[in-house]
């Protein structure tokens, strides 16, 4: 079928490079992806006859490179494209180009691992990095899930104006009650429990966790004691 804009006839073409993103008939971004990847791989090789073991760029400046030169290339237009890292051979792909400048910025052996090299160069993985992107354009477009982060006092909302209080008393007809609290202090991390039945103490115990522990699990070990102690009482 053929289209005319203007008396003239449209090519009709299976992708289309726009805001230097490429995009493909079937929207997988292969050609994007294949693209980036030539781009950088490039650009990596040139500076390779700098970072030489025994002299040329040190670690810094290798870092630097790739912080402001290399990576954003690698990170344009993530949110568009990010779901193809779903696919291995496309993450594989990305993740060989990291691979490529962190053997380079470490000076290490061919037979280091890319995560190990990450750890070394301090770098975060390239797939972690391009989720980390996608996650933060969702949420300064209003949309996904929302993150705490950090925000000044004077911007806090207030508590008075956000939590329902809810008072009530509810009459409990069981005749087994148990009343569990977790506490931590400078001095020690503890838990405890009361049973009553029928209104009247037939059991209490106390714990002393590891300084460790957080207050949290001081109060779940409360709770987990409880309730064992109330299983074995049930007939």
């Amino acid at each position: 079928m053929e289209i005319y804009l203007n008396y003239k006839i449209l090519e009709q073409v299976n992708k289309i490079k726009y805001l230097g993103i490429i995009f493909d008939s079937e929207l997988l971004f292969r050609e994007h992806i294949n693209y980036m990847v030539e781009k950088c791989v490039k650009l990596i090789f040139a500076l390779s006859r700098s970072a030489k073991v025994t002299c040329g760029l040190g670690h810094e400046a290798l870092k630097t490179i790739y912080t402001g030169g290399i990576l954003p290339l690698m990170l344009y237009g993530a949110p568009v494209w990010q779901n193809v890292l779903n696919k291995s051979c496309y993450k594989a792909k990305i993740n060989r180009i990291q691979r490529h400048i962190n053997l380079r910025i470490a000076r290490a052996y061919r037979t280091v691992s890319n995560e190990a090299l990450c750890v070394i160069n301090g770098i975060t993985p390239i797939h972690i990095k391009i989720d980390e992107i996608g996650r933060v354009y969702e949420i300064t477009q209003g949309i996904g899930t929302q993150y705490d982060r950090d925000m000044e006092l004077e911007n806090w909302n207030h508590l008075a104006t956000h939590i329902k209080t809810i008072e009530g008393e509810e009459e409990s007809l069981h005749p087994i009650q148990a009343y569990t609290n977790g506490s931590k202090s400078d001095l020690a991390v503890a838990a405890g429990v009361v049973i009553f039945v029928d209104n009247n103490i037939i059991k209490t115990m106390q714990y002393r966790l590891n300084e460790r522990c957080s207050n949290n699990q001081a109060e779940q070990m409360a709770i987990l004691k409880a309730l064992e102690s109330i299983q074995k009482m049930e007939p």
